[in-house]
C-alpha cells in the first residue's frame, strides 16, 4: 500500500482527501483480512489511501500511542523548532520498534508527495487534516468541543513532522523506497 502511494501519491490530485469508493473499500478490507490476494495496483489510488487511512485507525491505541497522547498535544506548545524536534524525537524513543518503522514509512510517502503541492494541491497542511486523525486520538471520548480542538493541536503536529521529517526521522526518509 504505501509503496503505490509512494509511487502514485504524488501525482494525484487531492490523495488522502479524495475518498475510495465505499463498496470497494469494503470488499477490499474484507479480502484483506481474510489474507487473500489483492491487487490494489488495479484499483483507484483513492480507494488504496482510504484502506490505508482505516488501516491506521484501526491500529490498538493509535500509532503514536494514546497513551502518549498529552505529550504528543503539549509539543505544540514548546518553544522553538529545535526544542519540538528534540521533543519528537524523545516521544518516537518511547514507541515500540514496528510502529518507529511504519512512522518512518508514512512520513517518507507523506514528504514525497508535499514535495509536489503545486501538482497535487497535498502540502503538509492539507496532509495533516487528512491524515492526523488516523494517526492519534485520546484514549478517552469528549465532548465534541474538546475533540475539535485536540484534532487541530494533532493536524498541527502532523504538518509539523510533515515539514521537518527529514530532521526527525534522517534523510534517509527520502529514499526508503528506493528507485521506484
Amino acid at each position: 500500500m504505501l509503496s503505490l502511494l509512494y509511487q502514485e501519491g504524488p501525482s494525484t490530485e487531492g490523495i488522502f482527501r479524495r475518498s475510495g469508493s465505499a463498496k470497494t473499500c469494503k470488499e477490499l478490507k474484507e479480502k484483506l483480512d481474510s489474507g487473500a490476494e489483492v491487487d490494489l495496483a488495479s484499483e483507484s489510488i483513492f480507494v488504496t489511501a482510504s484502506l490505508f487511512k482505516d488501516f491506521l485507525r484501526n491500529i490498538p491505541g493509535s500509532i503514536l500511542s494514546s497513551q502518549l497522547c498529552d505529550k504528543w498535544v503539549s509539543v505544540m506548545d514548546q518553544g522553538n523548532n529545535e526544542e519540538k524536534i528534540k521533543s519528537i524525537q524523545r516521544l518516537i524513543e518511547q514507541l515500540p520498534r514496528a510502529n518507529v518503522v511504519l512512522l518512518r514509512y508514512i512520513f517518507g510517502v507523506l514528504h514525497g508527495i508535499e514535495m509536489r503541492s503545486e501538482e497535487n494541491q497535498m502540502n503538509a497542511f492539507n496532509l495533516a487534516i487528512c491524515i492526523a486523525p488516523s494517526l492519534l486520538w485520546p484514549p478517552v471520548s469528549s465532548t465534541p468541543d474538546i475533540e475539535s480542538e485536540f484534532t487541530k493541536k494533532i493536524s498541527s503536529l502532523v504538518q509539523f513532522l510533515t515539514e521537518n521529517c527529514c530532521r526527525i526521522f534522517g534523510e534517509e526518509i527520502t529514499s526508503l523506497f528506493g528507485e521506484i
